[in-house]
């Protein structure tokens, strides 16, 4: 059984708990603009991850109770915005995570830079932390694994406590966890909470598309990306749903405005 197999079945139980779901279809026409116009610019490989990335690092920072964490029944804002990108490993069978501090100051370019680097060493078994944080996974049966995971998890993302010989840091996924199905060709998906993370959001990217839009009283097609989102109720009322989503349309549909607003 593979670890990331183990680590799910240790982390999860029968849903009960109130999480929000929200979807959001954004025509990409400029992000893939975008995305040619940096590639050519930087010789990065930038995606529509990192576009939606910073994006959404953007309007964390505008809608700040969802940038935070409960502890002890309180919630606590974040200091910084940092958000948790999911990295496949080792053909899909296993995952890691980049988590990147101040994301509402990076770039699309910063973002694809970072990521990358820090995949490879992932990828190539070069991150002591990960390592170090694997194994005790790959030693113990699901039944212990879940007790501890969780007891790591209220002490790293609610108290803040680092396990150095564990390699975990403080807040280890930040406010929010961006991972991808586009990939695999699928439109949209639902991401579900991992509780040791404690997050307040969760966002899945769907695969691009070419859709039909009505734009000025005419039917187009436009290629088109759906969001979808898994929020913390705790967390989440109608009118930070209304700016989180405000802000990742605007920038999605206008990512230029990022660039402008990091070089001020």
């Amino acid at each position: 059984m593979s670890v990331r197999r183990k680590l799910a079945i240790a982390t999860w139980s029968p849903p009960r708990e109130g999480n929000i779901y929200g979807k959001l279809t954004v025509d990409a026409s400029n992000a893939l603009k975008y995305i040619e116009e940096k590639r050519e610019e930087t010789g990065l490989k930038v995606t529509m991850t990192h576009v939606v990335g910073a994006a959404i690092g953007r309007a964390m920072a505008a809608a700040p109770g969802l940038n935070g964490f409960i502890r002890l029944g309180r919630y606590i804002q974040h200091q910084h915005v940092s958000i948790a990108f999911l990295v496949a490993l080792e053909g899909g069978k296993n995952l890691a995570k980049v988590k990147m501090d101040n994301i509402d100051q990076m770039t699309a370019a910063d973002i694809a830079d970072d990521l990358k680097q820090r995949a490879v060493r992932l990828r190539e078994g070069k991150d002591e932390d990960f390592k170090k944080s694997m194994g005790p996974i790959k030693l113990l049966p699901t039944w212990l694994i879940r007790p501890l995971i969780f007891l790591i998890g209220y002490l790293s993302s609610s108290l803040g406590w680092q396990f150095k010989a564990l390699g975990v840091e403080r807040f280890p996924f930040g406010s929010c966890i961006i991972t991808s199905v586009g990939m695999f060709g699928l439109d949209e998906g639902w991401a579900p909470p991992t509780p040791f993370a404690r997050v307040p959001v969760y966002v899945l990217l769907g695969a691009v598309n070419e859709k039909a839009m009505v734009i000025d009283g005419n039917i187009v097609a436009r290629p088109q990306i759906t969001l979808c989102a898994t929020i913390d109720h705790r967390f989440l009322d109608g009118a930070q749903g209304g700016v989180l989503a405000k802000e990742v349309r605007r920038y999605l549909e206008d990512p230029w405005l990022m660039d402008a607003a990091s070089e001020s």
